[in-house]
């Protein structure tokens, strides 16, 4: 294992632990076996080393969603569909996840809402991509900017539950088909919703 992700482990473990807001850089350093100075070398401060966290934590997600999106039958709405169902059922497990919704002392919450900004591209580029490896005949910059909208429409059902999982990935399909619709299938959508 190499220090950088011995240093990320010992960091998850004091989020997980509750400890997050109380842990200082020499405690993450003496967890994971190096010196503060080593630590300090590798992410500069504690806010750079919840980022890092963070972004690590995101790379297991886009995975996840990755997969069954490009798994999924049908089309670029049940894509998302099977990637919302699959994240937001992984975050109500994932122990790091849990300690950034709950522990407000931590400090970690605005990695997800406020200071989100770096992880929200990195979910609505890997979005973006998986939806035109799927489409090719979409447009690039339309599929982002509704691939956007899925990924905050996500973190806010995320942070903010108010309908079952299930409910919340069939509406933001809903919203990702309607948008993504091409004039023909919007002109026959219509014909029908009349």
């Amino acid at each position: 294992m190499s220090v950088r992700e011995a240093l990320l482990d010992a960091a998850r473990d004091a989020a997980v632990a509750g400890a997050w807001a109380t842990t200082r850089m020499a405690d993450v350093a003496a967890a994971a076996g190096v010196s503060r100075q080593t630590l300090y070398n590798e992410f500069g401060n504690k806010d750079a080393l919840a980022q890092a966290l963070a972004h690590r934590e995101a790379e297991r997600f886009l995975a996840g969603t990755a997969e069954v999106c490009r798994n999924s039958p049908g089309d670029a709405g049940d894509c998302v569909r099977a990637g919302t169902v699959w994240a937001l059922t992984e975050a109500r497990h994932n122990l790091l996840v849990k300690a950034a919704l709950t522990d407000e002392s931590a400090g970690l919450l605005p990695t997800l809402t406020t200071r989100s900004a770096g992880l929200l591209a990195l979910f609505r580029d890997n979005a973006a991509a998986v939806i035109l490896e799927r489409w090719p005949h979409l447009d690039p910059a339309e599929v982002a900017w509704v691939a956007e909208l899925a990924v905050r429409l996500t973190v806010s059902h995320l942070v903010v539950p108010t309908e079952a999982v299930d409910v919340t990935a069939d509406h933001i399909a809903l919203l990702v088909r309607r948008l993504l619709a091409t004039p023909s299938d919007r002109k026959e959508s219509a014909r029908v919703d009349l």
